[in-house]
């Protein structure tokens, strides 16, 4: 089982290294000493936690749609021509950037400060672990 330290755990869950604290003393997760005397946490429960804190916010905005990767945010930035565009949104503690027409842009209205949702569909996922040196596998 995969163990991970509080620092590298409040890290992936975008929370305080004292939240995680909270919520081992509050009983939300286990944890126990590794061999250096550094608390740590199992990385299946920290992952189940993970899904749980995961919960789409509620807006008032309806629709639907056959992409599983929807994610709400705030349109932060958009740079555009007479074609093409550029909208970053800012979606939780991710940023989404989408190149689309400068006609889509008008027609949807976006501008920053507007909530809509970053839908992604792709045909390729790279996933990376860390190597036993700190690089990338």
């Amino acid at each position: 089982m995969p163990e991970i330290r509080i620092r590298d755990a409040a890290q992936l869950l975008g929370v305080s290294d004292d939240t995680v604290r909270r919520w081992i003393d509050g009983g939300v997760l286990s944890a126990r000493k590794d061999e250096s005397g550094r608390l740590v946490v199992d990385g299946s429960e920290l992952a189940e936690l993970a899904v749980e804190q995961a919960r789409t916010p509620q807006t008032r905005m309806a629709s639907a749609s056959s992409a599983r990767n929807r994610f709400p945010g705030l349109v932060t930035r958009v740079v555009a021509d007479t074609v093409m565009a550029q909208v970053e949104m800012q979606c939780g503690p991710f940023t989404v950037v989408s190149l689309m027409s400068s006609e889509s842009v008008r027609e949807l209205g976006l501008q920053p400060g507007s909530v809509a949702w970053a839908s992604v569909k792709a045909t390729t996922v790279v996933v990376e672990t860390a190597t036993e040196t700190g690089g990338t596998a």
